[in-house]
């Protein structure tokens, strides 16, 4: 590996992704324990959860093929299909119960509208915006159709305000020219129904308590689609947002995002006067991974870190980066603590315990070198495109060349960290130490927590 401070330069350090994100808001926090709660309510009903499985499979018809965000747009076309499928087969028994004959027009309509809609999942074969076109088209005519049929009195053309909002779902922003298109078509079919087809050139008589009727089915359909493409479209912003939010945290520590989000293009860079550093290293680990192979590498290091992050967590220290097999962590920042060095050692400690356990379990020789040391550090955010939380300072490359001249199985420190650490710890002096770039200097070797802290081991 390439450690801090070989070459006189500082340690990028790239922040990994930890296992939590921040924490949504207290609201929202409640609603999604609701709705937990009566997810787990329902699904002690089995007629519930092939109902749900139903739902899903239909949903889902025809979009295998296409990636993701793509796939979420075709659900909801698809259900916007089944909601027509089932209202028109509702308009059509109407119909058919009121007068056949005289509603003989209206009732092949509806009958028309139901094929199209179920064809819908079958049109994305041929494309992703198939089925949406056909249900634009299909419903522009009907529309006018219908209302030239009972006259603008029925309410229906009011549908057509739905191309207000329902377009940018079923299309996307991707295909603005589109969305416009069908947007400004729609206004002119429905100021086109509302002059062309006032009550009196209806081609067939229906009774005022029907045309109420259907004024109303009409009104609560255009607001119930308009709202659900509103709020659908609010839903994909929020989520979009927390993802957004999340990353930024799993790259950045949350009081610096924090700072980010509120002043962005702004230069981050702070001066701590004193902080801990911890660097790692599983001694012999490169001739271990040509006998293990790729996957099983790859699985037994991310295990290791996935612990090691736990134990960040747990200790109140910010991880700082992995390269290959080996681990920085850094205790002090960016929220400054005076405690710094015994939450660090504690972290060191457990980390010695996690490799110790993982060779009992694995057979695998594996063991872990770990130099500390403290002392003053800067750290900023660097760059604009895939930019990371930097750190600086004498202490950086001592803690590197620590571990590097440390002992497999354990912690190497500094004198600094010795003094902080002498009250609470168990230290034993290795001797006289030749570092480069500091010369010959006296350092030590952390046993253990004195058994008169022990009750505080775990605390943070």
């Amino acid at each position: 590996m390439t450690r801090a401070g070989e070459d006189g330069s500082a340690w990028r350090a790239n922040l990994m992704p930890p296992d939590t994100g921040k924490m949504p808001d207290a609201p929202r926090r409640r609603w999604q324990t609701r709705g937990r709660r009566l997810a787990e309510e329902l699904s002690r009903y089995p007629v519930i959860g092939w109902l749900g499985s139903g739902v899903k499979w239909l949903g889902e018809l025809g979009t295998a093929p296409y990636p993701p965000d793509i796939r979420r747009r075709l659900l909801i076309v698809n259900l916007i299909a089944y909601l027509i499928a089932v209202t028109t087969a509702g308009y059509a028994l109407q119909h058919v119960q009121l007068d056949y004959q005289t509603y003989k027009p209206i009732v092949f309509i509806n009958l028309a509208l139901l094929a199209m809609a179920l064809t819908v999942p079958a049109m994305h074969r041929f494309s992703s915006i198939a089925g949406g076109m056909l249900i634009v088209v299909s419903e522009y005519v009907a529309l006018m159709a219908f209302t030239m049929y009972l006259g603008r009195s029925s309410g229906i053309h009011l549908q057509y305000i739905v191309a207000a909002a329902a377009p940018f779902v079923v299309f996307g922003l991707e295909r603005l020219k589109l969305v416009t298109v069908v947007v400004i078509l729609g206004l002119v079919l429905h100021i086109v129904a509302w002059f062309q087809f006032p009550p009196e050139k209806a081609l067939i008589p229906a009774d005022q308590e029907l045309l109420d009727s259907l004024y109303t089915q009409a009104a609560i359909t255009t607001v119930g689609l308009i709202a659900a493409s509103i709020w659908y479209a609010f839903r994909l912003v929020e989520r979009a947002r927390a993802e957004t939010d999340a990353l930024l945290r799993n790259i950045l520590p949350d009081s610096v995002a924090d700072r980010l989000k509120s002043r962005p293009g702004e230069l981050i860079a702070d001066t701590h006067d004193e902080v801990s550093v911890l660097f790692a290293d599983i001694s012999g680990f490169v001739g271990l991974a040509r006998s293990l192979g790729a996957s099983k590498v790859v699985n037994l290091l991310n295990e290791i870190v996935s612990e090691f992050d736990k134990l960040a967590a747990k200790h109140g220290v910010e991880k700082i980066k992995t390269i290959g097999d080996a681990y920085m962590a850094v205790a002090g920042l960016p929220d400054p603590t005076h405690d710094h060095a015994e939450r660090l050692a504690r972290m060191a400690l457990d980390m010695l315990a996690v490799v110790e356990r993982f060779r009992a379990e694995t057979g695998l020789s594996l063991q872990m070198r770990i130099g500390m040391a403290a002392g003053p550090v800067l750290a900023g955010v660097i760059g604009t495109r895939k930019f990371s939380y930097d750190v600086w300072g004498d202490a950086v490359n001592l803690a590197a060349r620590l571990e590097n001249l440390g002992e497999p199985g354990r912690i190497h420190l500094c004198p600094i960290c010795r003094e902080r650490l002498v009250h609470a710890f168990e230290i034993e002096s290795r001797g006289l130490t030749e570092i480069r770039g500091v010369g010959q200097q006296e350092t030590w070797f952390l046993v253990g927590i004195r058994r008169c802290d022990s009750a505080s081991a775990g605390q943070a």
